[in-house]
């Protein structure tokens, strides 16, 4: 690339510079605020420069990774397309690398993170560059760890993608392309085509084809609580199930609750409002008619009281780019962990 396009506009631009370009000029020429709106754009400036700065960043991080990502061998014999992975082989664009029974790798994703890949694991690199560091695991499990910021590393099942909120997480795929998430730091998305599940550190979820990602839940849930989640995730009229996951919810389990508002209807999401609103002190703008009607601001409202962080940051992140830059399967949010609540 030509540094001379970043500080004087003059030679040829790097095409991912052109792509933060596109990303960045929605924020240019904002009308001056009024007074009353000042508390709000002020917010949204901050988020702005969140954005800004993590976009920035993320293209710094991720420089030099077009040309793949670096493989080391951590057990047995991995292969990348049928060939043994030896000192300085490089896992390229659209190639896949296997593992067997025995075998295990670690992949160097730029400057964001690593992933390592555990036995009998197939996974192809999709895309790498500023924007969407993307894998596909098709079989098998890894293990991701990444420092960068939100929304930059992705990992596509074929039931759901993993949207990297800045974590580090484990990811299972079984022969049927069933998947389970777990979240070890930070946060993950889940996303198959808007349907969306937010997991935090401490929590799972699972994911199947055909029904897409499932109810997060925290792992120190009773049995009977994730045994009927289960089911209530593959049969979401099955009421025996619901009246155990509403009877064994705990406090802590509101994340669940919140989830199940927006995948269940009727009767089933009003005992469901019942059930959060016992276990949580929901604002007085959240009415139990509102959230039966579907109404997105009162879902978002009730998920800011879960003390979880503040829905309208996510909102930032989840909008969409500029039509240059490529579509992600999932506009995922800013982790919720990271974004303090605004002042009352």
């Amino acid at each position: 690339m030509n540094d001379d396009y970043l500080w004087s506009g003059r030679g040829k631009p790097d095409p991912d510079v052109l792509r933060l370009e596109g990303l960045l000029r929605r924020f240019r020429g904002a009308p001056a605020p009024r007074k009353q709106r000042a508390r709000a754009l002020a917010w949204s400036a901050l988020a702005a420069s969140v954005l800004i700065g993590a976009i920035v960043g993320g293209w710094w991080l991720s420089r030099g990774s077009r040309d793949g990502w670096e493989v080391a061998t951590l057990a047995g014999r991995p292969t990348i397309e049928g060939k043994g992975v030896g000192e300085g082989t490089r896992l390229r664009l659209g190639a896949r690398i296997a593992t067997d029974a025995l075998s295990r790798a670690s992949l160097r994703i730029g400057r964001i993170g690593d992933v390592e890949i555990g036995p009998g694991s197939s996974v192809l690199l999709v895309r790498a560059d500023a924007t969407d560091n993307r894998l596909a695991l098709e079989r098998g499990t890894i293990r991701a760890r990444i420092w960068a910021p939100p929304r930059l590393f992705f990992v596509e099942t074929p039931s759901a993608t993993a949207v990297d909120l800045g974590c580090a997480y484990t990811l299972e795929v079984d022969a049927t392309g069933a998947g389970l998430l777990r979240v070890t730091l930070g946060w993950v998305a889940f996303d198959d085509h808007g349907r969306e599940s937010f997991v935090p550190e401490g929590a799972a979820c699972r994911t199947r084809p055909v029904l897409g990602p499932g109810t997060p839940w925290y792992e120190d849930a009773r049995t009977p609580f994730t045994a009927a989640l289960l089911r209530l995730d593959a049969r979401p009229e099955d009421r025996d199930a619901l009246s155990i996951v509403l009877a064994e919810a705990r406090p802590r389990d509101a994340l669940t609750l919140w989830h199940l508002l927006s995948k269940l209807s009727g009767d089933e999401r009003a005992l469901v409002f019942d059930r959060l609103a016992a276990i949580v002190s929901l604002p007085a703008s959240v009415t139990r008619e509102g959230i039966l009607a579907g109404d997105r601001e009162m879902r978002d409202a009730a998920w800011d009281a879960l003390g979880l962080g503040v829905t309208s940051w996510w909102r930032l992140w989840k909008s969409p780019g500029p039509p240059d830059i490529p579509d992600a399967r999932s506009r995922s949010a800013l982790s919720p962990r990271l974004v303090p609540r605004a002042a009352e």
